[in-house]
């Protein structure tokens, strides 16, 4: 298992190419303090809700796509001394200013419960968000660990399901505002690897038409209106 840093950011449509410029100028130094893999994927597919979505957890204007990142790290020692190195140094800030609003970014720390599959190249990812309380932990995993057989079978790559451990409170935006979070619910932070947009389109036919995807019983151990997803090209994959 490994130690998963998530972001959520808005970016202007008219910044993209800087954005990939500036996320692949740091990949090295995430490398360097430890991260294993870095992935910037650019919203292709990420629809509006009804209650919550991609666009309004990170307050995105009319001009601004959404961006699902992460890295992965071997273990949250790691990621906790790289976040504590990235602060004072001085490449950093070398970079020069970020193409995007830093204060509407959301980012926290989670460990994933649920890994499977090789990966490799990836060419398409459905990212996920999910309110789950802690009493329905196992219950959300079992549900999970089904499905997981299902997605590869019919072509995804890898699955990421990574249960909220380092999630704090935002000034303008977080995880826990994303979702809707009650009190009592954690955010979970999923997704699902593709090796390109047509496999995930053909795959999720199949799936939505898979009867191991029916649910078992009238209960589903999260809030399903207030789970927010959507599809990404990713940009930046080191």
């Amino acid at each position: 298992m490994t130690y998963v840093e998530g972001f959520v950011l808005a970016v202007p449509a008219a910044n993209k190419q800087a954005f990939r410029d500036h996320a692949a100028a740091a990949a090295p130094l995430f490398r360097e303090l430890g991260a294993t893999r870095l992935i910037e994927s650019w919203g292709d597919d990420v629809p509006d809700g009804k209650v919550n979505d991609f666009k309004t957890a990170v307050n995105a204007g009319a001009d601004e796509v959404v961006v699902f990142s992460w890295l992965e790290y071997p273990d949250r020692a790691t990621r906790d001394a790289a976040n504590q190195r990235m602060r004072t140094d001085p490449r950093m800030a070398a970079m020069g200013e970020a193409p995007f609003d830093g204060k509407r970014m959301i980012f926290a720390g989670f460990a994933p419960m649920l890994e499977e599959g090789p990966g490799g190249d990836t060419g398409y990812v459905d990212g996920f968000l999910v309110p789950v309380t802690p009493a329905n932990r196992d219950a959300y995993h079992a549900m999970a660990a089904k499905a997981v057989a299902v997605f590869q079978e019919h072509g995804a790559t890898r699955v990421v399901e990574a249960w909220g451990d380092d999630v704090s409170d935002g000034q303008v935006t977080d995880y826990r505002r994303a979702v809707l979070a009650q009190d009592d619910e954690a955010v979970v932070y999923s997704w699902i690897e593709w090796p390109s947009k047509e496999a995930r389109t053909a795959g999720w036919e199949k799936i939505m038409a898979d009867d191991r995807m029916k649910p078992d019983g009238d209960t589903v151990p999260f809030d399903g209106k207030r789970m927010i997803w959507g599809g990404f090209i990713p940009v930046v994959d080191a």
